[in-house]
């Protein structure tokens, strides 16, 4: 099963930007996917963006223009570039990956912000 390690989260003002890293240890395949999701006090978990097989990408409507998911195969790390933030992404934002049935979730970082 492959293990997966989150980093780049912080604090950011209204309008700033972050980027957040997921290693993957193993290799990772094609038909994998990965990508991130997040959790907010008192909310539900939510989509952010994902990679499927094929490279298709989906992102969570909340997050449309101003999120971008990438992938480094040579690295097996997937990125999110996460622009125009705004205090309602503050959550925290888990890296996800599977292959047919099994699954794997990082421990989550924390994005936070605020003015």
């Amino acid at each position: 099963q492959v293990q997966l390690v989150e980093s780049g989260g912080g604090l950011v003002q209204p309008g700033g930007s972050l980027r957040l890293s997921c290693a993957a240890s193993g290799t990772i395949f094609s038909i994998d996917v990965m990508g991130w999701y997040r959790q907010a006090p008192e909310k539900q978990r939510e989509l952010v963006a994902i990679i499927a097989p094929g490279g298709t990408i989906m992102y969570g409507d909340s997050v449309k223009g101003r999120f971008t998911i990438s992938r480094d195969s040579a690295k097996n790390t997937v990125y999110l570039q996460m622009n125009s933030l705004k205090p309602e992404d503050t959550a925290v934002y888990y890296c996800y990956w599977r292959r047919t049935s099994t699954s794997s979730w990082g421990q989550g970082t924390q994005v936070t912000v605020s003015s």
